[in-house]
């Protein structure tokens, strides 16, 4: 069957809401000081980078969620169901790795009752197969790494399209 469709790669990562300060700078003489506050939260990033398998002119899409705490079955199909919006009347085959949460009943479940999505599942041990791997490692060595703050306030259920719209 030669199906057009989005071909999605989506992982999730967790952040620490703590600054990781890689560098800084202060007057000659003069040691820097950074304040901020040490409470021990977290929030994780669902990513989803998408391309068009038959009209690569489309270009690629990116999309992403963020929310506190981990991502479980119930926060991964709230992504999807927003995801499913995001390309919408688009059939989407959606791949990624094998994480409890993605392959569990009540995913299957789901997913079996979705006309518009295909689950396909990445190699054990193959996050260089992912390029949402790659937007994470950029995003915690280098934009994340200088912020001293960053919270999930605002954008705690956000899913936004970077890129040309489709």
């Amino acid at each position: 069957m030669n199906t057009r469709a989005w071909i999605v790669f989506l992982d999730e990562s967790g952040v620490s809401l703590l600054p990781q300060i890689r560098r800084t700078s202060s007057p000659r003489g003069r040691t820097p000081l950074l304040r901020h506050r040490l409470n021990w939260k977290r929030a994780s990033m669902a990513g989803a980078m998408g391309y068009h398998s038959a009209d690569p002119h489309r270009g690629a899409r990116l999309c992403f969620h963020l929310k506190p705490g981990s991502y479980d079955t119930t926060g991964l199909i709230e992504v999807l169901e927003r995801t499913k919006v995001f390309y919408s009347g688009e059939r989407v085959v959606l791949v990624w790795d094998g994480l409890s949460a993605h392959w569990s009943r009540a995913m299957r479940a789901w997913v079996a009752e979705q006309d518009w999505l295909t689950l396909e599942r990445l190699p054990a041990y193959a996050p260089e197969l992912n390029p949402v791997e790659l937007l994470w490692s950029s995003l915690k060595k280098r934009e994340l790494a200088h912020e001293l703050t960053w919270t999930t306030g605002g954008c705690g259920n956000c899913l936004a399209r970077l890129g040309p719209p489709g």
